[in-house]
């Protein structure tokens, strides 16, 4: 599904997961210090919108999800993951209850999986699930933003912004008046800063939460059973998980960025090296220059220098040792 933002001036599509939006509108850097300012807007139209109706949604939901749902307040922003019976992350959910309804946005390409796997979960609970990518389109206003929000639509408020579940009928006349758009690029570059993992990018077929520091945030470690709680209780309580999510200042004198899924290994093991991690996601950030997220074994050392295949790389700790 294509974006009709895809017309306005100077937009590039983007690649890979985010395809169907813009990269940018030709300036990256312009674009990345609106949204820090709290100005324009960015067009997340691709990715999938979720509602879940009923009189059970909550508790229902509450049963399922990693998150503390049967007692949410309308309004009040939240997310959550679905996870294995193993422990690991297989949906990512940023949801909000409008008084009737769970508004929910998915990343692009995996709501199918989770409406199945909703559908199997149903059984006598007077819950609706229903897909509603086609007809509404998520809109990112950054935090500090005064842009006017329309009435009637659901809103995720969040301290990097507000997600807007907008008609998506409505998408190009909001536009209009929204401010300048910034491309996905931009958004992801400030994500990246703000060390906010994300599913598909920093999490593979293995990734548990605490990997991710998403306990906390999405994992609520004081509610009932749910799947693959006894892998993130054990962790919890008894362990450290096997990886831990860093943020990199990358050397800005290379001139690609190490692509996702870049091998990591020590500097002073020079180019023979084994792998101790991987990049998740690069960004060229207007203030910072190059930085990325990504996963490391738990044991490396923090001030460990790395290389991120050919490119230097120095470490900020996210997730503890």
């Amino acid at each position: 599904m294509k974006s009709p933002l895809l017309s306005l001036p100077g937009a590039v599509l983007a690649e890979g997961p985010d395809e169907g939006v813009a990269a940018h509108y030709g300036d990256l850097f312009r674009e990345q210090r609106a949204l820090a300012d709290g100005t324009g807007f960015v067009d997340l139209s691709h990715r999938g919108v979720v509602t879940v109706t009923g009189e059970d949604r909550l508790s229902w939901l509450h049963l399922l999800l990693t998150q503390h749902m049967s007692d949410l307040p309308a309004g009040r922003a939240t997310e959550a993951l679905i996870l294995s019976a193993n422990g690991h992350i297989e949906h990512a959910l940023y949801l909000v209850d409008d008084g009737e309804t769970v508004w929910a946005h998915v990343e692009p390409g995996t709501r199918e999986a989770l409406l199945a796997y909703l559908e199997s979960m149903k059984f006598f609970y007077r819950v609706e699930v229903t897909d509603r990518t086609d007809d509404f389109a998520v809109v990112h206003l950054p935090a500090g933003s005064i842009t006017e929000v329309p009435e009637g639509i659901a809103v995720r408020e969040t301290p990097y912004g507000r997600d807007l579940f907008l008609p998506r009928a409505d998408l190009e006349a909001y536009a209009a008046q929204a401010g300048p758009p910034a491309g996905i690029l931009a958004h992801e570059a400030l994500r990246v800063e703000q060390h906010r993992p994300r599913l598909g990018f920093e999490t593979d077929h293995r990734t548990i939460p605490h990997e991710l520091g998403w306990i906390g945030t999405a994992v609520h470690l004081q509610k009932g059973c749910y799947r693959g709680q006894e892998t993130v209780a054990r962790v919890q309580n008894l362990g450290k998980p096997p990886r831990r999510l860093v943020f990199l200042h990358l050397d800005g004198s290379e001139v690609r960025l190490p692509a996702h899924g870049t091998e990591i290994r020590l500097a002073d093991d020079g180019p023979d090296g084994r792998r101790i991690g991987v990049i998740t996601t690069s960004a060229r950030h207007y203030e910072l220059g190059p930085v990325a997220l990504a996963l490391v074994k738990r044991n490396v050392p923090v001030d460990a220098r790395l290389m991120a295949g050919d490119t230097a790389a120095a470490q900020e700790v996210v997730v503890e040792p």
